[in-house]
């Protein structure tokens, strides 16, 4: 019946792609094949710490010169692909035009990334970068935090939606520097029970890596309370900083 019902109701209402707005035909979720076929995956080599890809493949991965003169908190950060093009407007328009039905697309995306790099028993907690309150009041919906429930649902490692905190309102850092990113976010964080991370292996997960500076941040509050290791997901890589 739910079957009928969902035919139904494509028959009427055709969902259109999130990127270029055509028509999806049976089987595509999301976004069409058109666009999905110019989304770039990042694939090595690429920095061994924070994952940005390097220009020429005819080098192995290796540490970037960003990890190599400044302290990280995390071991490693892996996205799955740049921040560019039909990725980026898809994710633009799932963040601020609400389009909640990506959630879905964007979450199996996520789990066959984590797979690539990990298995379930790397982790004993998922964490959301938090948003401020008023942030969160802003856009309704914590991004980071539909991530982690949809890769709880396939990998059942537990997650806290409210152990990391973001207590202090920094401006939007779209247009700052690395260094002015790095000075805005420090002490924006804190944990509400430390004790709850002590000795854990912690994977946190956002939507884009820019700098760095937001995830970096949060690894070293965690990184303060105990947490023996913090990785980094997500689903993009903003390139241009590099």
């Amino acid at each position: 019946m739910r079957f009928l019902t969902d035919r139904f109701l494509r028959f009427l209402f055709p969902p259109q792609c999130h990127c270029c707005e055509t028509f999806l035909e049976e089987g595509e979720q999301g976004v069409c094949r058109g666009c999905f076929s110019k989304i770039r995956w990042i694939e090595p080599p690429f920095c061994t710490i924070c994952g940005v890809p390097f220009l020429s493949g005819e080098i192995e991965s290796h540490p970037c010169g960003a990890c190599l003169t400044r302290r990280r908190y995390f071991t490693i950060a892996r996205a799955l692909g740049y921040y560019e093009g039909p990725f980026r407007e898809t994710i633009h328009r799932w963040k601020y035009e609400e389009k909640n039905c990506l959630t879905r697309f964007f979450g199996e995306k996520l789990a066959e990334g984590f797979r690539r790099y990990w298995d379930v028993e790397s982790f004993d907690l998922l964490l959301p970068v938090p948003l401020h309150p008023c942030r969160l009041r802003e856009r309704g919906f914590n991004q980071a935090l539909l991530l982690v429930r949809e890769l709880n649902r396939s990998t059942r490692i537990p997650y806290s939606k409210k152990l990391l905190r973001k207590k202090i309102l920094t401006p939007p850092q779209v247009h700052l520097s690395r260094a002015e990113r790095e000075k805005a976010v420090r002490g924006s964080f804190d944990l509400q029970r430390e004790e709850e991370v002590e000795g854990k292996l912690i994977l946190l997960v956002d939507d884009v890596y820019t700098t760095g500076s937001t995830v970096n941040e949060c690894a070293r509050v965690l990184r303060k309370a105990g947490a023996k290791q913090i990785d980094v997901l997500t689903l993009a890589h903003a390139i241009k900083n590099f």
